[in-house]
Order: C-alpha cells, then sequence, then structure tokens
C-alpha cells in the first residue's frame, strides 16, 4: 500500500471515529438532560403515570404527559420542550418563542391544560386537581409567566416534599381518590420514546 493510500485511509478512520465519539456525546448529554427532567417531575410525586389517556366526558380523549399524586393532590403535567423567549398569556389564543431569529407559535396550551384537570377532577373523588404547563430550562418569559405555567426545575418550590415519609404520609390522603383516577386511565398512543 502506498503511503499516500495508508494516510488517507487513517485520516477517513479519524474523522469516521471522530464523528462517532461526537454522536455518542451528544446522545449521552440529551439522556442525562431528559434524566434530570424526569426526576425533576417524578421527585415531587409518591406515585405517577406518564403518557397516559384519560376520557374527555364528550367521547374522546386526552394525552397526559405526566399525572402525579402528591401531598397536595394529584397534578397534571403538560411538559413543553423549547428554547427562547416565550411570549404568551391566558388570553392569548397563540403563544410565540423566540430564539434569536428563529421564531414560531404555537396555540395556547392552558386550555387544553384546563380540560384535562377537569377530566382527572371528574374521577377524583374529593381530591384537589391541579395542573402545570411545565417548560424545561430554555424557556424564558421576558414579560412574566402565566397563571398555571412552571419551569420543570421550580415544581419543587410550588409542590415541596421536606421528606420520603412525609412524600408517602401526605400523599396517603389522597390514596382512594388516586386508585378511583387510575382506573380511568389507559396507554396513550402518543407516547414518546423513553429516554431511559
Amino acid at each position: 500500500m502506498s503511503p499516500y493510500l495508508l494516510a488517507l485511509l487513517v485520516v477517513g478512520l479519524g474523522a469516521v471515529l471522530s464523528a462517532a465519539v461526537i454522536a455518542g456525546l451528544r446522545w449521552h448529554r440529551a439522556r442525562e438532560r431528559m434524566r434530570r427532567i424526569l426526576a425533576a417531575i417524578t421527585g415531587i410525586a409518591a406515585d405517577h403515570r406518564r403518557d397516559v389517556m384519560i376520557a374527555d366526558g364528550n367521547g374522546g380523549s386526552l394525552h397526559i404527559d405526566f399525572l402525579l399524586l402528591t401531598p397536595k393532590g394529584l397534578v397534571v403535567i403538560d411538559v413543553r420542550d423549547v428554547s427562547g423567549n416565550v411570549f404568551g398569556s391566558d388570553q392569548m389564543s397563540e403563544w410565540t418563542v423566540m430564539n434569536g431569529p428563529k421564531r414560531f407559535t404555537f396555540p395556547n396550551p392552558l386550555g387544553g391544560l384546563y380540560d384535562k384537570v377537569a377530566a382527572v377532577k371528574s374521577h377524583a373523588l374529593e381530591a384537589p386537581v391541579d395542573g402545570r404547563i411545565a417548560f424545561t430550562s430554555g424557556a424564558m418569559f421576558p414579560k412574566g409567566m402565566p397563571r398555571s405555567v412552571a419551569k420543570v426545575e421550580e415544581l419543587a418550590v410550588e409542590f415541596p416534599v421536606s421528606s420520603a415519609e412525609a412524600l408517602t404520609r401526605g400523599a396517603a390522603a389522597y390514596g382512594a381518590a388516586w386508585a378511583s383516577v387510575l382506573t380511568q386511565l389507559a396507554p396513550s398512543p402518543l407516547r414518546k420514546p423513553a429516554p431511559l
């Protein structure tokens, strides 16, 4: 083999290995990020269900990203993974995300959240049911956050847990409601691929 071909082979192999290492690092970072998000959400709950459907009471079904059993009752969490400045309010029909030169809109998620909370509440006996649109850390709200919106990492402030024992003891008060709601849930066909 000529030295020129050998050098070309070594350079090509190095490029392939470098690309593989970079891809592996990106995959690892994404996986760790998803683990942190999952831990922040489920860390406030004694029990949870992920990617489930519940009947909406009108012959249809609603997808729920996370349903949590917490010491404060049941909590519906819809996750939005966006980066950039988010502009939205209760009354706006569309919300906007601006990230540098990129801009996109999406429908106001609060109406859907309120429908999901109502559907869960209809089966939760007398237990309190709350809901949040939880944005990941890349989202910023320069004009303020609308009601029922939180950052994923702030959920622990809104739904504090002092210890595992307190979590279990507090959530036990809503055990019957949780069991009632669980009978109404089905796996969602909109399930996202598990990062873990």
